[in-house]
């Protein structure tokens, strides 16, 4: 088992904060502010040009390092986005949905995973909601809500709200027999859960770092399977860098490029790149699988502890379905997270309780201080 205690220093806010909001917008490690720092300090003494063919390396190494994580075909499916809603946005407008046209969506899902499918509706596509059960999707269900013109199913690796882990490759399964395209949202799981992408037959997946990824606001990625690329709408969105001929800035060649960077509309942020790149350095540095057990063992002392002490917790407990968020279902939920904060514990109400999602570096006394904690200020949720 991985022991956290020689990354804790790069953590100095473990010096006051119990943080275990990794789930929402996770604290940044001193390398990750290190490299954005480099960068702008570079950046402020010189100009771009000394600057760029290094920002380059660092941002194709990065892409390098994202088709690994994933384990995607190569660093050509993979093309740098400042968001999770902006890579599901370009999957929305990108794939080829005609009027008459579904899309399945989990009620319940994070608004970047349903809106940009409910915002085909100008182009006469139906956004249509698949019950969740026991906080995610249910294979049954979904398959219940599948007919001759559903052509995309929108999922998330992990629920928001629920902590639930959904069964990803068997709805990559599904979708693959039916001839539907499926997209995901990574942005719960990836930096804590491995994902393969070509396993779980996933068509297009966004994922932002500034969660589980521990990189910066601002900083994520699209992955596009790169067997897709010719069936997405061309110039759904186009850039100066989306197109064979870039350099040539007056050409106006309008030929897209054969990879995912064709959605690269162009100026990138390259001190966020350089922070994501130092964080997921960080991680596989560690091993994702060390990571994934850590994190899933912090999760199942806590379940334990949370239920010795009266508390349920959401339906992740069951073992296929875990991930690193429980939700300890409390009364009153928004007081328990003002006096949790008060004492240093950094969570946040969701669903029918506070939200726990502790990572790698967060310890066993962490978690038992805050489960005593919350015993002695917060009564379960009858």
């Amino acid at each position: 088992m991985l022991d956290p205690q020689p990354y804790r220093a790069l953590f100095p806010h473990t010096e006051r904060w119990a943080f275990f909001n990794h789930a929402g917008v996770s604290i940044l490690s001193t390398r990750v502010e290190e490299a954005t720092r480099s960068f702008n300090q570079k950046l402020s003494q010189q100009p771009f040009n000394e600057v760029v063919a290094e920002a380059i390396d660092v941002m194709s190494d990065l892409r390098s390092r994202l088709a690994d994580l994933i384990n995607a075909s190569s660093a050509d499916e993979i093309v740098l986005m400042p968001n999770t809603a902006m890579g599901l946005n370009t999957a929305a407008v990108s794939l080829p949905l005609r009027p008459g046209d579904n899309v399945l969506v989990l009620d319940g899902d994070y608004p970047a995973n349903v809106y940009p499918w409910q915002n085909l509706a100008y182009r006469g596509v139906l956004t249509k909601m698949v019950p969740a059960r026991d906080g995610g999707v249910d294979l049954e269900l979904l398959k219940a809500r599948i007919d001759s013109r559903t052509r995309a199913i929108a999922l998330s690796t992990v629920q928001f709200a629920s902590g639930f882990r959904n069964d990803l490759v068997a709805v990559g399964k599904l979708c693959k027999e039916r001839g539907i395209f499926f997209v995901v949202d990574g942005i719960q799981s990836l930096g804590a859960l491995p994902l393969d992408v070509r396993e779980a037959n996933i068509d297009m997946l966004a994922c932002g770092s500034q969660k589980w990824l521990m990189g910066p606001i601002g900083s994520g990625f699209l992955y596009v399977r790169q067997g897709l690329l010719d069936q997405l709408q061309p110039g759904a969105y186009v850039g100066a860098g989306s197109v064979v001929d870039w350099p040539n800035y007056l050409d106006y060649n309008l030929t897209p490029l054969p990879t995912a960077e064709r959605f690269n509309l162009g100026s990138q942020n390259f001190a966020g790149i350089y922070g994501l790149h130092a964080s997921l350095s960080l991680l596989q540095e560690i091993g994702i699988d060390h990571v994934s057990e850590r994190v899933l063992a912090l999760a199942d002392l806590l379940i334990e502890l949370l239920r010795d002490r009266g508390f349920a917790s959401s339906p992740n407990a069951r073992a296929f379905h875990r991930s690193g968020i429980v939700i300890a279902e409390v009364d009153k939920p928004a007081e328990v997270e003002r006096q949790l904060y008060a004492r240093n514990f950094v969570c946040i109400p969701r669903g029918r309780g506070i939200r726990i999602a502790p990572h790698f570096y967060n310890t066993e006394d962490e978690i038992r201080s805050l489960v005593d904690a919350l015993v002695s200020i917060a009564d379960p949720r009858r």
